[in-house]
């Protein structure tokens, strides 16, 4: 799946899991501050000279309460609706509405229900527009916000429509004076609907804003998502590309690839070449079958690359039922030569342990390594007179009768511990002169 789709799909699912994290808050909120009204208007007369509350507000109270505890409970499940926080908080804000236009303002006198506005206003309404937010949903945002305006004004409308004589900003004239001031705008008929206006517009245009800025972090989300999965599916490449490269190339090799896809620029440098062979394989496979012979193969040469990696060497190749091994190049080793022979020591043992009879040559010289090939496929390896001096050591070690054969900058590079016993001068193919050679 392209990552585009895939952060499209990964990220709705993230988001709506944080839509219902956030709405879960929201309405907790909201449920939590209804429950404590209620609360408060039911148990206010007993430690209080508070009047006793009207039934329809407990009522009411109770209504709005159990709502939201009803959302809650279904928010995340299979009853889970789209609509419904879109009903609860509509609910909640005509509710709210409703009461200014309908809740008396005294119960002992008259008073026009004008005042309410005058005196409370519709900054109450601000908390639902701000605890829409919470659920992430730019569309809830704006829905409250507009459901805010229409529900303000047509209780406004609802209540100036009953009043017998109202006044207004327009009544004010426009040489007036204080007495004017104090007649018009502190009668109890004024409704103010310039007041209004500025309210609902406010209220608006701060819903509006919000929506904005949830609406942007929602695409700062997705592109999160989307740089996350990214950056996982290019992890995740890596991955598959260093598995698959380590299997036809070294490790060390295979790392560098992934860090840098750029061709491993070639070098020269002094170090040690191994060559691993087993005695007698052909022997060895006639009596199984090429399951069985390729099965303890693979776990002795498995076994071998690890020896050698503990040794600051690299497996640059195998070469049927044996390897060779780079000792300082590419993999940097300030004593090429002991870990070689290491190697070599151990190999021997671990060929023993797993009835083979092994062979080793180590030789010691410049090792030039770096890939070869077309610009389609390439290959690394290594090569020069070391190398080459290593395989022909292997092949004399069957002569010799020895299981370690290694040349003499070999030999003059270990300490005295280290240091093999003298096999005389061997001739090798190849070579114009004989060379000391030493092994056990």
């Amino acid at each position: 799946m392209p990552v585009a789709d895939a952060a499209g799909t990964e990220g709705y699912r993230r988001l709506v899991h944080a839509e219902q994290q956030g709405l879960r808050l929201g309405i907790a909120c909201r449920t939590a501050v209804v429950g404590l009204l209620l609360l408060w208007n039911s148990l206010a007369p007993v430690w209080s000279d508070a009047s006793p509350p009207r039934l329809i507000s407990v009522l009411g109270l109770m209504v709005f309460t159990f709502a939201g505890i009803a959302h809650l409970r279904v928010i995340g499940t299979r009853f889970d609706r789209w609509w419904l926080k879109y009903a609860v908080y509509g609910m909640d804000i005509l509710a709210i509405c409703a009461m200014f236009a309908v809740l008396p303002i005294s119960r002992s006198d008259p008073v026009p229900q004008i005042v309410a506005f005058r005196a409370y206003g519709i900054y109450v309404l601000f908390p639902l527009v701000v605890l829409a937010a919470l659920s992430l949903s730019w569309r809830l945002v704006l829905f409250c916000g507009v459901v805010a305006v229409i529900g303000w004004w047509f209780a406004f409308e609802t209540v100036v429509a009953g009043m017998a004589h109202t006044l207004s900003w327009g009544d004010i004239p426009s040489n007036a004076t204080r007495a004017d001031y104090e007649t018009i705008f502190l009668s109890i008929d004024f409704i103010g609907r310039g007041n209004r206006i500025e309210e609902t517009v406010m209220l608006f245009a701060a819903a509006g804003i919000l929506a904005l800025a949830v609406y942007r972090a929602r695409r700062v989300f997705f592109a999160q998502v989307a740089a996350d999965l990214a950056r996982e599916e290019e992890q995740h490449a890596k991955a598959r590309i260093h598995e698959l490269l380590g299997r036809y190339v070294p490790e060390e090799i295979a790392n560098r690839l992934v860090a840098d896809p750029a061709p491993l620029a070639p070098q020269v440098r002094n170090g040690a070449a191994l060559i691993l062979d087993i005695a007698g394989f052909t022997e060895f496979a006639e009596d199984r079958t090429p399951q069985q012979v390729i099965t303890e193969l693979d776990r002795f040469l498995s076994d071998a690359s690890e020896i050698i990696s503990v040794n600051r060497g690299v497996v640059i190749t195998y070469l049927g039922d044996g390897l060779l091994a780079t000792f300082n190049t590419p993999v940097s080793s300030d004593t090429p030569e002991q870990d070689a022979v290491a190697s070599g020591h151990a190999l021997i043992a671990l060929g023993e342990a797993s009835a083979f009879s092994v062979r080793v040559g180590i030789a010691t010289g410049d090792i030039a390594s770096g890939n070869v090939g077309s610009t389609k496929r390439q290959s690394f390896t290594v090569y020069g007179t070391a190398v080459n001096v290593a395989a022909r050591l292997e092949s004399k070690a069957k002569e010799l009768g020895v299981a370690i054969l290694i040349d003499a900058a070999t030999q003059a590079a270990l300490p005295d511990a280290q240091k093999l016993g003298s096999c005389g001068r061997a001739t090798l193919r190849g070579l114009a002169s004989a060379i000391d050679v030493y092994g056990r």
